[in-house]
């Protein structure tokens, strides 16, 4: 299989090199957290910006965190039957760079989070950012912390609806 076709872009060979990039990454900065911080364990960086060690064993926002142990596996479960149906959709739409971009991190973010959960158990975030105008809605103004396979995710979401936005703007009404 070819890394690039040339009218259809890059092949899914190299999507699954990035979403493997993305996952190495992710697992590099989580390992070197659990070797430098103990867990709760805050090193201020900026006025809004900590680095921290938190376990997160559940998803978005703490979302079932005190579930009994079984969303463990609900979401590595949830994490391969996502990331085979990404790479179904890049087979079936390989010229649309973005939307493939969009959902490789998507795939990376949630594979990096599912080999924390088969190694530890729960999801290692790290990453603390606090802003005054966050305190009605988070205690203290600290948003939720999170990983590089977060952001990842995070980023492919807001491609994947800037990559809808520009098909719905190319499409005649």
């Amino acid at each position: 299989m070819p890394l690039f076709h040339r009218r259809e872009g890059p092949g899914l060979v190299f999507w699954l090199v990035l979403a493997a990039l993305v996952v190495f990454a992710d697992q590099v900065t989580k390992t070197a957290v659990l070797e430098q911080f103990q867990h709760g364990e805050v090193r201020p960086v900026t006025s809004f910006f900590n680095l921290v060690r938190v376990h997160n064993a559940g998803a978005a926002f703490n979302f079932l965190a005190s579930a009994s142990g079984w969303q463990r596996w609900f979401f590595v479960v949830l994490g391969i039957v996502v990331s085979g149906f990404i790479v179904w959709m890049i087979r079936a739409h390989p010229q649309q760079k973005l939307f493939c971009f969009a959902v490789t991190m998507i795939m990376g973010g949630a594979l990096g989070n599912v080999v924390d959960r088969l190694l530890h158990g729960y999801v290692v975030d790290f990453l603390q950012f606090r802003f005054g105008f966050l305190e009605p809605v988070f205690h203290g103004g600290y948003f939720p912390s999170f990983n590089l396979a977060d952001s990842a995710i995070t980023l492919g979401a807001v491609c994947l609806i800037l990559d809808e936005l520009r098909r719905v703007k190319r499409s005649p009404d």
